[in-house]
Formats: C-alpha cells, structure tokens, sequence
C-alpha cells in the first residue's frame, strides 16, 4: 500500500518514443512527489509487508527510471526481499524531457545532466539534487509511518553511480534517521568518474591543457554552494566512515564506451569504467591504510548494464546482504 507522504497520481502521458537521451527519455515515471521546491517525477514498489528497507535507485544519463526501478524489483524478488522492500526510483529529468512531453510547471527539472553533480534544478524552484534525496531521507525517518524500517541503500548504476559517490561524499548526516536506528548504506555501481580528495590522480595530467582537473565533480576545487563550506578533511572523514559497497562489472573494459566520461580530468582517473573504479579504489586503501567501512566487489561476466549489475547474485548481496 502507497505510503501517504508519497501524494503521488499516476498520469495518462501519451509519451513519445525517443531514441536519443539528447532529445528527451523515452517514459516519464507516472508519480508525482511534492518536495516543496516542485513536484518530483518518481516510480515506486507496492511492498506487501511491513516496510523494513527502503531501495533509492538512481538511474543513469538516460534518465530511464522506471527501467532501473524494474532492475531493483527484480533484485529484490530474487532475493526474496521484495515484501518487505519499498523501490523508490526518482526520474531527474532535464528542461527537453518537459518540453517534449509537455509536462506540468511544477515538474522539477534540471539542465542536461547537471544532477549528477548535485546541480541545482531549473525549476519550478532552485533546489540540488542532492538535497532532492536529502528531502527523501528525511520523510523516511518518521516512526509513525515506517515504525519497522531497519535500513536505507542508496544505489545507481553509470550517471546514477556518480550521482551517489557524490551525495555520500557531501550529503546530510541525516541525524533523524540515525536517532530512529536506520542504517543508511551505498552502493555505486560502474560511475563514469569519481570525487578525489586532492590532486593525485592514477594517470599523468597535463595541467596546462586541464585546469579543472581538479574541480568538482572530479576534485574538491570550486565546490557547489550545497557543500556548506565543509573542508576537505572533513568531507574525507565523513566518506570513509561510509558504508559503501563499490560494485564494478568486470567487463565494463571498453574506452570507446558510450557512457563513459571521456574529458580530460575523468581520463586522469583510467581508461575506462571498470578500471577508474578500480584505481579509486587503491586511492583510498592507500590514504586509510587502517581500514575503510567500504568495500569492492566485481561482477563477473557482466560489463556496461545496470539491469546485469544489479540481479548479479553479487549485486543483489550488495543491495540485500
């Protein structure tokens, strides 16, 4: 049964097939959140049981939600979580997916993939995306709505992996939800790049023809207004302290892949997805060589698919355990 802060309605869209995310998603999630900033695109599960988990699943560049929201509904019923396991898939949809579909106003947008980074929306209000999931949190933390929840992963895959390194990096404490005793986890699946905190890098940079090698998202450099001023040193120790689980598809090799962020500061951090995850990785081992709340696992067989991550057996573990 839909929770009511939900205050969602399905919509009769007629959506028009597209083929290219440069030219606006192919669906539109059929729910609608009210965040007070605007109304957010979103597609959720139908638990049967008492809520114990919530899953927040980020999708990729492609902004397909309700692809990644089936993928996780999938995981959960192969893993014999589905129950007890409330999806929720937020669609971060960009100023031609509103056009095209000629959705309401009040539909919160942002400009091209500027979510990733925690961007602010376009409209109807100014609001980062990463706050968008901080506003996610905080309803989860009431006890009078979800009395049995236990625990909350935030995972995505590609664009959607980034979206999470990075919110884990800069996001709220929640305090409400570790008052309530729930455990919040990561788990990011085969991003494109990630957030170093300093300037070291796996591969040779040329500083004069990259110098925003360093900059966010890539770097701790020119940080969004929606880090509050936090240092470096803090923002690290807050990470590490994270229980992450970086999930990364073997096969996921390719350096022509299309996804793949191909600037000149993501080339610093490897050749290709599964490999910059890799290199992060040994980063941060080496930086806190006393241990890490984190951990890699790699998807055997599996390269560049969301859907193949996450019903892996590997992944379901990751988003189940």
């Amino acid at each position: 049964m839909a929770k009511p802060w939900l205050a969602v309605f399905v919509l009769s869209l007629g959506c028009t097939t597209l083929q290219a995310a440069d030219h606006g998603v192919k669906d539109i999630s059929p729910s609608r959140l009210d965040l007070g900033a605007g109304e957010l695109a979103v597609g959720f599960s139908q638990p049967s049981a008492p809520i114990r988990r919530v899953l927040i699943i980020l999708h990729g560049r492609l902004r397909n939600a309700e692809t990644y929201r089936q993928s996780a509904e999938k995981a959960a019923a192969q893993a014999g979580q589905s129950a007890s396991t409330l999806v929720i898939a937020p669609q971060l949809l960009n100023e031609t997916d509103i056009t095209r579909h000629q959705l309401a106003d009040s539909v919160m947008r942002w400009r091209g993939n500027e979510w990733m980074a925690g961007g602010l929306s376009t409209g109807p209000q100014a609001l980062s995306s990463y706050a968008v999931l901080d506003r996610l949190l905080s309803r989860l933390s009431n006890r009078l709505e979800y009395p049995e929840l236990k625990e909350v992963v935030i995972a995505g895959h590609s664009g959607g992996g980034q979206m999470v390194q990075r919110f884990a990096l800069l996001g709220d404490d929640q305090p409400a939800l570790r008052q309530a005793g729930v455990k919040v986890r990561y788990v990011i699946a085969n991003p494109s790049s990630y957030a170093y905190f300093d300037q070291q890098r796996p591969m040779p940079v040329d500083r004069n023809k990259c110098p925003g090698f360093n900059d966010w998202k890539y770097g701790l450099d020119r940080l969004p207004a929606y880090a509050k001023g936090q240092s470096a040193q803090s923002l690290e120790q807050r990470y590490i302290a994270c229980d992450i689980t970086y999930l990364l598809g073997e096969l996921d090799t390719n350096p022509a892949q299309p996804a793949l962020d191909k600037s000149c500061a993501a080339l610093a951090q490897g050749p290709s997805h599964q490999v910059r995850g890799l290199n992060y990785f040994n980063y941060l081992t080496q930086r806190h060589p006393q241990g890490l709340n984190q951990h890699l696992v790699q998807v055997p067989g599996v390269g560049h698919n969301g859907d193949q991550m996450f019903i892996s057996a590997q992944g379901q573990q990751a988003l189940f355990r």
